[in-house]
């Protein structure tokens, strides 16, 4: 076996996961490490840049030994890790606090009083709300809350920043996470500094990295010492890399217009590329030049989908776990069974997924989790299937908001943990009506990063034809026209059910939260 190779990094919420690729994009070999998130209180979630660092050499080191690639035929790299996760750096580019990760929604103050700006920068969240997760509204949570550490913080980055800066010494951001998260908009001369000072964050952008690179440029060269550590050879370039699903949309070649990449794991995103700008209230975007140069991006999101299926089987499945056990099974394989012989809709079970929020298309914080229709007749089957049911209509819900701004889906291409559940995949399809389509390595994020690193090395001339070289398909989910029909009356309800009690929750999040503030 010959090279070149290239290496895809994906840095997930809770793990590092390592590619190796050849040209055409079959992958090689693969390895992941774990690391921790913590939840010092309810919406807030934190992980130490250490442990990232620690993953990422167990995780490489672990891919080239499971692998027949001498480390010399590795030529480059690329990476992408999760967005909205901010790290406070001092001047030796040390973390001042562990990073803010993007799940985190403590920021939801400070995300009210930057939407009530009304600044034209806000046209990236359709000019409603803004999301707490951003980049902003973090930075000016630490500002306010955490002083001392903001006015230490020579430094103030994403993930990937981060990252970046540890491999090469190259202190350079992403036009994907500046564009999506940051309101960068390089066609109005790149940062908004009347926004950002209209905020109280005028003094931030100094902190900010002053280069920001397209995907698959050059950002620097592997520094000696960190190819020693990780086992790969010094000076191979590095690839400028953004945000995970981002990223993803590179290794499931979405990267024109017609296409959207469903993403799925802990979280859901849809995204896609116009032509032309779109600026729709209730989803975000359209981002300038954030993975294509002269497109534009849109994107709709559910914070928590495979978390909310997750947090079931974990808190109340001890008797599938057991029955799995026996069988010598996945717990969500006996869980899976048991959705199947649930009817359509759940027998009137009805699931909202906001268990850490909202994204889209109500971009609200202190949404939570609702469940609603049960009796005595459901079972874990139907809590189950319903939770995935419910997390369909939310996707559908961000969808019938495209389409009212004119963007049209011809078919999701879908990655993710999620994809595993045929069944899960089925009910998507048949609830939006659209077709799903795989490709040949689920891994789209790393093997997105592995073709920005091509990209990169030279080896192919831009994302587009390096995609269409390294990203083939495997099979395809059309919709069932009967069963979708008889869930619009269910994605009606879903959609109907969040206005009727947006006051009583919020009211409810907010003591819970005064009561909390209070014993901290």
């Amino acid at each position: 076996m010959r090279g070149p190779f290239v290496m895809g990094i994906d840095f997930g919420t809770e793990s590092a996961r390592v590619g190796i690729f050849d040209l055409a994009g079959a992958p090689l070999a693969f390895a992941s490490a774990e690391y921790p998130v913590r939840h010092p209180y309810p919406g807030w979630a934190e992980q130490n840049p250490a442990h990232w660092w620690a993953a990422l050499v167990r995780a490489t080191r672990a891919a080239l030994a499971g692998s027949s690639v001498a480390k010399e035929e590795i030529v480059a790299l690329g990476a992408d890790c999760t967005s909205c996760t901010v790290v406070f750096m001092d001047e030796d580019f040390n973390p001042l606090r562990p990073a803010i990760i993007w799940m985190d929604v403590r920021a939801a103050q400070q995300a009210r009083r930057i939407a009530e700006t009304g600044h034209p920068a806000l046209k990236y969240n359709g000019y409603g709300n803004v999301s707490a997760e951003w980049m902003p509204c973090k930075a000016l949570w630490v500002k306010e809350n955490e002083g001392e550490t903001y006015r230490r913080a020579h430094y103030v980055g994403e993930f990937i920043d981060w990252l970046t800066h540890r491999l090469t010494g190259e202190w350079v951001a992403s036009i994907n996470n500046t564009s999506i998260r940051w309101y960068y908009d390089r066609a109005q001369g790149g940062w908004p500094q009347d926004f950002y000072e209209q905020i109280g964050l005028g003094d931030v952008l100094p902190k900010f990295p002053r280069r920001v690179l397209d995907l698959g440029r050059v950002a620097g060269t592997l520094l000696p010492a960190v190819a020693e550590e990780l086992g790969l050879p010094p000076g191979i370039p590095v690839a400028e890399g953004g945000a995970d699903a981002f990223v993803a949309m590179v290794g499931l070649d979405v990267l024109r217009p017609g296409k959207m990449a469903f993403i799925t794991g802990s979280s859901h995103l849809t995204l896609g590329q116009t032509a032309a700008p779109l600026h729709v209230r209730g989803v975000f975007g359209a981002y300038t030049d954030a993975v294509v140069p002269g497109q534009y991006t849109v994107e709709g999101g559910q914070v928590s989908t495979g978390s909310v299926v997750k947090w079931l089987k974990d808190n109340f499945c001890g008797k599938e776990a057991a029955l799995a056990a026996q069988r010598g099974v996945d717990t969500y394989t006996i869980l899976n069974e048991m959705a199947a012989q649930v009817p359509l809709g759940s027998e009137g079970l009805v699931v909202l997924d906001y268990w850490q929020g909202n994204r889209t298309p109500y971009v609200d914080p202190e949404a939570r989790g609702i469940v609603w229709g049960l009796s005595l007749k459901h079972t874990t089957g139907h809590l189950f299937r319903a939770i995935m049911e419910g997390v369909a209509y939310g996707t559908e819900h961000i969808l019938r908001t495209l389409r009212g701004g004119g963007f049209r889906v011809n078919e999701m291409v879908a990655c993710g943990g999620p994809t595993k559940s045929r069944l899960w995949i089925q009910i998507h399809a048949d609830v939006s009506n659209v077709p799903i389509v795989f490709t040949a390595v689920p891994d789209a994020s790393a093997l997105g990063s592995a073709i920005l690193g091509a990209v990169a090395a030279g080896l192919h001339p831009d994302m587009q034809s390096a995609a269409s070289a390294m990203v083939h398909t495997r099979d395809r989910i059309e919709p069932d026209p009967e069963a979708h029909q008889a869930y619009q009356f269910y994605v009606e309800q879903y959609i109907n059910t969040y206005p009727l009690l947006r006051e009583a929750v919020h009211a409810m999040v907010r003591h819970v939260e005064a009561e909390q503030s209070g014993q901290r």
